[in-house]
């Protein structure tokens, strides 16, 4: 292991620590009383019995890192080695993937009259494969810490050689977040973290009944991250996606000390160029570290405006999606449309109007389950990929412009990290005001 990462233990010691004790006091400052006097907070009632235990969740990774820190296996290895590890765990999770499905596809087969007896062969299977990848999972989430924080140190940024915050994350089965946003417009009111074991019938009838009680829109939608510390991590084979999610939420974590990022709440605008940044830079820095450690899974180079939007990014398995069909400007044209209609007042007609591009959609391999508000309200913030969910909002424009004319990653990221309003942007580029 290269002598300048010697200190990232005693590093990750003190974010860790510091993390813990804010777990702490949060849980001892909490209201007397509670009065659901907003939107969110009336959403929230319905969602009590099933929101994910964030502080759970943060003390056992924080024990996992600080005795994987404590080890420090992968210093024993080469870089090879330490490559080997993480290709190893993949490989042993795509497999998984396989036998999961030939699991699922004998118990929904109709043939199939007794299918705990027809699955004890693949079930034996999961759960070897699952011990082995259980036995390696720290090592390699270590060593993928490792690399990006090369990844960093290459790009400029680090202080005193070193990433601050450092890379710290765990693969884990993610939480979903339930949205809600207002029918006549389309606008995130809450973003609820809930269980991530829902089954579909129960993520169904958790929108419907909140939809009707509360006559707002809403929608239950898979995360890829969450950037808590150390951040979490969705469990997936695909190595490029999983590298450019990390990246990801290290850069909410970078971001969360500066401007921007102290903001992301204050404004839909502010949490735009919040994701944008995240999104197009994860994916940037993501590219780096495959092409570094991992080469012969490295894509072609893709620039920051050419980045597949994450709803799309990680298609769950169906159909390929039809030749010459365009999603982006397809989606676009839909978010457009629809905030015409709901600017108008005519709001059955833009969800009339919503249903019927996502069956289009689904019709040619985009398997979107609902297509409403809310589903506009979240990944319309995630503006890397130029036109699409975010429709005619010009946030994401401006900040890929910047992104196209900054030379550097660090120079785009830290330019970014300074604006808390959107006009700090604008007046930046040189563009003339949103008025």
């Amino acid at each position: 292991m290269p002598r300048k990462f010697l200190a990232v233990f005693d590093l990750s010691v003190v974010f860790i620590t510091w993390g813990l004790i804010g777990i702490i006091l949060s849980s001892l400052l909490g209201q007397d009383g509670y009065i659901a006097s907003t939107t969110a907070d009336r959403a929230e009632l319905y969602v009590r019995s099933q929101q994910f235990d964030f502080v759970g969740w943060t003390l056992n990774a924080i024990g996992t890192q600080l005795w994987q820190s404590s080890i420090g296996e992968q210093n024993y290895l080469t870089s090879a080695e330490r490559s080997n590890v993480v290709r190893q765990y993949f490989k042993l999770r795509a497999q998984l993937e396989k036998v999961e499905d030939q699991i699922a596809n004998k118990y929904a087969d109709p043939v199939v009259k007794d299918p705990a007896a027809a699955t004890a062969s693949l079930r034996a299977q999961q759960a070897s494969l699952r011990a082995q990848m259980q036995s390696i999972q720290s090592l390699a989430e270590s060593i993928l810490q490792e690399q990006l924080s090369v990844i960093l140190a290459e790009q400029g940024l680090t202080t005193l050689g070193q990433p601050v915050p450092p890379v710290a994350f765990h693969l884990t089965d993610l939480p979903y977040a339930f949205i809600i946003s207002p029918r006549n417009v389309i606008r995130q009111d809450a973003n609820l973290d809930i269980n991530g074991d829902l089954t579909l019938d129960q993520q169904v009838a958790l929108e419907d009944k909140v939809s009707k009680s509360l006559d707002v829109s809403a929608l239950v939608v898979p995360l890829g991250g969450i950037g808590t510390y150390p951040t979490m991590v969705g469990v997936n084979s695909d190595l490029p996606w999983i590298a450019s999610v990390i990246a990801h939420e290290w850069t909410h974590n970078y971001l969360a000390f500066r401007p921007l990022g102290m903001n992301y709440d204050s404004s839909p605008a502010l949490r735009t160029m919040n994701e944008t940044t995240a999104e197009g830079i994860g994916a940037e820095l993501g590219a780096l570290l495959i092409q570094k450690y991992y080469p012969e899974l490295a894509p072609p180079p893709a620039p920051f405006t050419n980045i597949l939007p994450r709803q799309v990014a990680a298609p769950a398995a169906g159909p390929a999606p039809a030749p010459g069909f365009d999603f982006v400007a397809t989606m676009h044209d839909t978010r457009v449309t629809a905030d015409a209609l709901l600017a108008q007042g005519k709001i059955d007609q833009a969800e009339a109007y919503m249903e019927s591009r996502r069956v289009l959609m689904w019709n040619n391999g985009y398997q979107i389950r609902k297509l409403n508000q809310a589903y506009f309200a979240f990944y319309g913030a995630y503006a890397s990929a130029g036109a699409g969910a975010g429709g005619a909002d010009p946030v994401g424009g401006a900040v890929r412009l910047l992104r196209r004319r900054s030379p550097t990653i660090a120079s785009f990221v830290n330019t970014m990290a300074t604006f808390s309003t959107f006009a700090e942007l604008e007046n930046y580029l040189g563009l003339p005001a949103d008025n």
